[in-house]
């Protein structure tokens, strides 16, 4: 397996100090996190995009770039980029200038969003969202690979043979479809050839089964190879302790604060509380053997070559704590556990790329 430590750069008063970062601080806090995710060995980092409080990702190209350059070797996600709502010729641009800077360490995972503030913000109802995401994927696919595109769609001006600037640096670009509510993006990716990624963080492990089962069924259905069919999945908040009693009472406040937030409830979370949860849920919450356990449990459910994990809202010191712990007592054992063909050349790949440039 492989594994991604992901950031919606969520910034809310810590639940448990009540110290509060400045948006400065917060960044910081990104870069810093991206920073140890590759000295401890995550293959990926990732920055969602949200367009409003208390997230402040609003522009992921931006703060990627500034990760990609203090690493060098870990792979640059969006998790997601709202292209329901973007401009694919801007798109094209930002993530293409970013993939050059980063040395050809992009990785795009698109999707509708996943908060309706940003429909008004960018002029299309929420009706739209599906219909628009998939005509702007289209025509940012075409920007990337064609020159002298021509085009005509509904939700923005027709093109003339426009070539964006510049070219992405890697041959083509991986994109990623988010899964989390709808058959309609796992149909999207099943038929271009694409992997998804399940966000697998608010519902039952059903729900998300149900859309990755309907991606490989639709993945053979187009006549691709089902052994090439990719699933990554979210793992849900992580919090690790000596003993799961300890886990789960240092993060309480944690799960507390964040649930009151409108951008929780809008997903309707059907747990009663932090227990229903760890339990009939996605939360890692609890000792390193009982969330391995869990771990396996979702990955023979679903299939993923890859996990991402999230420490957003935890003090500085519990943020190293726990992307420590967990990459010393939970990835060693995933990575002998589950075979995952991701990224497997990607170094040789971008060090070849990198002469030829």
């Amino acid at each position: 397996m492989k594994f991604a430590l992901f950031s919606l750069m969520m910034n809310i008063p810590n639940a448990v100090t009540g110290e509060a970062l400045t948006t400065q601080q917060k960044f910081q806090n990104v870069l810093k996190q991206a920073v140890l995710a590759e000295k401890l060995g995550f293959e990926a980092y990732g920055v969602g995009e949200r367009h409003g409080e208390p997230f402040i990702s609003s522009a992921p190209p931006v703060v990627l770039t500034a990760i990609a350059a203090q690493t060098s070797r870990i792979r640059l996600l969006t998790t997601v980029t709202v292209l329901s709502v973007l401009d694919p010729v801007r798109v094209a641009e930002d993530y293409a200038t970013l993939d050059h800077l980063s040395g050809g360490r992009l990785e795009l995972i698109i999707g509708k969003g996943n908060d309706p503030r940003h429909y008004p913000l960018f002029g299309i109802t929420e009706d739209e969202q599906w219909d628009s995401l998939a005509e702007r994927y289209e025509l940012l696919k075409r920007l990337w690979n064609e020159e002298n595109v021509t085009w005509e769609g509904k939700y923005r001006p027709a093109l003339q043979q426009v070539t964006t600037q510049p070219r992405p640096f890697q041959a083509k670009i991986p994109i990623w479809h988010g899964s989390a509510s709808s058959p309609l993006s796992t149909e999207l990716a099943a038929k271009n050839g694409d992997p998804i990624f399940s966000s697998n963080g608010f519902h039952h492990m059903s729900k998300y089964k149900a859309l990755i089962d309907h991606y490989r069924e639709r993945w053979a259905h187009y006549g691709h190879d089902p052994k090439e069919a990719v699933v990554g999945a979210g793992g849900g908040t992580l919090y690790l302790a000596n003993s799961s009693e300890e886990a789960i009472k240092r993060y309480r406040p944690y799960y507390n604060a964040f649930h009151s937030t409108d951008a929780s409830k809008h997903n309707q979370s059907p747990y009663t509380d932090l227990e229903d949860n760890i339990k009939n849920g996605p939360a890692l919450i609890g000792s390193a053997d009982f969330v391995i356990e869990k771990i396996l449990k979702y990955q023979e459910a679903f299939g993923h070559q890859v996990l991402s994990i999230s420490v957003d809202g935890l003090t500085e010191a519990e943020q190293l704590e726990q992307i420590e712990r967990f990459a010393a007592d939970v990835m060693p054992v995933l990575r002998k556990e589950i075979p995952s063909t991701v990224w497997e050349n990607v170094s040789k790949v971008q060090i070849d790329n990198v002469h030829k440039a």
